[in-house]
């Protein structure tokens, strides 16, 4: 589906059915340098029950149009305003890792929009190493191995994928390298900028669910329960034997944990 959101074209996957602004709303939202197919597994499942689903390629990501938002609040504007393009009053968000902090600062700043936040990989601040970010900026393959070396748990190292055929670390190092020059060191530079997530985290007045794994080494378990502290009300779901990429390497239990939340 395409869309155009101040005056760029934006596409969305819509799981595999048209989208009707009429039904409940998800929208799913990547994470840094990233595009709309990580969610492939999980949204399928709510176009074929009932939600209408989109999972966005951010600006200047995948096949959208336009440049990339420099700072987690514009991003989070954007993400309001594509609420607004798509026809909709509220919608449910759901976000991975970057994507986390911007539906997170959406549901902060644009409340009336947002009727549940479901956050994936999440944690109030997420500092970058100096040297990711400078092979990042470089388009250095260096950048996208250590990404998915830290982002993906050992057994996901050595194989073991929930999805028969899929290669989890491969596919995730080449959807990095296939990103336009520029996108993942934009993004990874508004993550270590950010720092007011747990104020924002106070300000949220929807349902808010935290989907947590206890071997996530780029946004560790400690700062993802802290996080969850800094809500009003919030609940936390946490998968065991598990890395960064969550919706990846456990997409049913994902799904599970979004399922009668969303």
């Amino acid at each position: 589906m395409e869309l155009t959101v101040n005056g760029h074209r934006v596409h969305a996957a819509t799981g595999g059915k048209d989208f009707d602004p009429a039904l409940p709303a998800v929208i799913f939202v990547h994470g840094a340098g990233l595009d709309r197919t990580v969610w492939a597994l999980q949204t399928r499942y709510f176009a074929h029950h009932g939600y209408g689903v989109l999972a966005v390629d951010l600006p200047g990501h995948g096949t959208s149009e336009g440049p990339p938002p420099d700072s987690i609040p514009a991003m989070a504007d954007w993400l309001a305003a594509l609420i607004d393009a798509a026809g909709l009053k509220q919608a449910a968000l759901v976000g991975h890792s970057m994507g986390a902090l911007v539906t997170l600062e959406c549901a902060a700043r644009h409340g009336d929009k947002v009727r549940a936040l479901a956050l994936v990989g999440a944690a109030a601040a997420m500092p970058v190493h100096p040297d990711l970010l400078e092979a990042a900026q470089a388009n250095d393959r260096s950048a996208y191995d250590a990404i998915c070396f830290w982002g993906f748990s050992r057994p996901a190292q050595l194989g073991r994928d929930q999805a028969p055929g899929m290669w989890m670390v491969g596919s995730g190092v080449e959807l990095l390298a296939h990103g336009p020059a520029g996108v993942l060191h934009n993004d990874l530079a508004a993550c270590a900028a950010y720092e007011s997530g747990l104020e924002s985290a106070a300000r949220v007045a929807c349902p808010v669910r935290l989907i947590l794994a206890d071997g996530d080494f780029m946004t560790p378990l400690k700062g993802g329960k802290a996080l969850a502290d800094a809500f009003h009300a919030a609940d936390t779901i946490i998968l065991n034997r598990c890395g960064h990429m969550i919706m990846a390497e456990q997409p049913d239990a994902t799904l599970d944990a979004l399922i009668g939340f969303v």
